[in-house]
C-alpha cells in the first residue's frame, strides 16, 4: 500500500495510535538486521514515525552509518491476526525541538519519558506501508 492511502485510512491511523510495542529494525554496517522492542509513534500529517532512544543506542548508530541519505528501516506492530508495517528512511536528530516533538508524541501513545539529556530522536520519513488489518 502506498503512504498516501495509508495515512487517508482512520483504521490504519487508529491502529497505529493504540497502546503496544513496535518493533524497529535496522541493518548493521554488516548488513545483518538488528531488531529492538521500541515506542513509536506515528504522524500521519507528516509522513514520519518516530522513535526516542538514547544517542549511544546501537539503533542509532546504525542509522548514522548509513550517512546523510538516511537508513533503510521498517517499524511493525502486531495485534493477533492484525498487523502493520511501515518502511522508509530514517534519520538520528540531536536538534531539541526535533527530540521534543518525538517526546511529546510519545508521551500520548505510551507515557511522559524519563529525563534523559542523551536522548535523540530517531525520524523515518514512511516510504510504503504493509499489512492487514
Amino acid at each position: 500500500m502506498q503512504w498516501n492511502e495509508a495515512a487517508a485510512d482512520p483504521g490504519f491511523v487508529e491502529f497505529w495510535r493504540q497502546r503496544r510495542v513496535c518493533a524497529l529494525t535496522t541493518v548493521r554496517p554488516d548488513g545483518r538486521p538488528h531488531t529492538v522492542a521500541v515506542g513509536a509513534t506515528l504522524d500521519p500529517e507528516a509522513g514520519v514515525v518516530r522513535v526516542i532512544t538514547y544517542r549511544s543506542s546501537v539503533k542509532a548508530a546504525n542509522v548514522r552509518a548509513a550517512g546523510a541519505a538516511g537508513a533503510p528501516v521498517s517499524v511493525s506492530q502486531i495485534d493477533g491476526p492484525r498487523w502493520s508495517t511501515v518502511e522508509g528512511l530514517a534519520l538520528v536528530r540531536e536538534e531539541p525541538d526535533r527530540v521534543a516533538e518525538a517526546e511529546r508524541r510519545y508521551a500520548l501513545r505510551y507515557r511522559e519519558p524519563r529525563p534523559n539529556p542523551e536522548r535523540v530522536a530517531i525520524e523515518i520519513t514512511v516510504r510504503s506501508v504493509l499489512g492487514r488489518l
